[in-house]
């Protein structure tokens, strides 16, 4: 979605009503990051809302992307909000060479995930992306990590269940992500 740079487009303040149905519909979409929304959306500063291309809306505080939402999508965290809160987020890892593709814009496909480094909610060895042995449903927003990185590289909507790839093994994880390094990751608000 994010492949190619672009400049920000018109910049306008949101309501304080507005604000509120952001901040509630944060909270009940990532309830791990309720104890710090107060960082991160804090009540008394102003919201702004910067359109991007294709559809696009951007929240930003001051010149600080937060959260972006398409349409009436979910509304999904900037990679910034991430890297400072990681835990408070649904996490996947992908193997060592699907990371090079992921960065370059490919689609992420299951193989990357279900391959030995790759890590999803119920393998035996899943550590930090078990989710509470729960697993993660289609169209559910989720942190994708590498293998040996400290930060996330991806975040994206899951195209199919987590326990549909450990069956399957083969088909779309992710697309329209955005990643570190694509236009949404370069874009200038100053």
């Amino acid at each position: 979605m994010f492949k190619k740079e672009f400049t920000a487009g018109q910049k306008s303040k949101v309501k304080s009503s507005a604000q509120r149905a952001v901040r509630a519909k944060v909270i009940e979409t990532y309830p791990g990051l309720e104890p710090y929304i107060d960082d991160v959306l804090p009540k008394k500063e102003q919201l702004d809302l910067v359109k991007v291309p294709d559809r696009v809306s951007l929240y930003c505080n001051g010149s600080t992307p937060l959260f972006w939402q398409h349409m009436d999508d979910a509304i999904i965290p900037h990679l910034t909000v991430v890297h400072k809160y990681p835990w408070a987020f649904k996490r996947i890892r992908i193997d060592r060479g699907a990371i090079r593709f992921v960065m370059s814009g490919a689609t992420l496909m299951v193989p990357g995930l279900t391959s030995p480094g790759g890590r999803l909610p119920g393998d035996e060895d899943a550590g930090v992306y078990d989710n509470g042995g729960q697993d993660i449903d289609a169209g559910e927003v989720v942190v994708v990590e590498a293998e040996g990185k400290e930060h996330a590289c991806l975040i994206g909507v899951l195209k199919m269940g987590t326990k549909e790839m450990k069956e399957k093994k083969k088909g779309v994880g992710i697309e329209n992500g955005h990643y570190v390094g694509d236009g949404l990751w370069k874009l200038d608000l100053s």
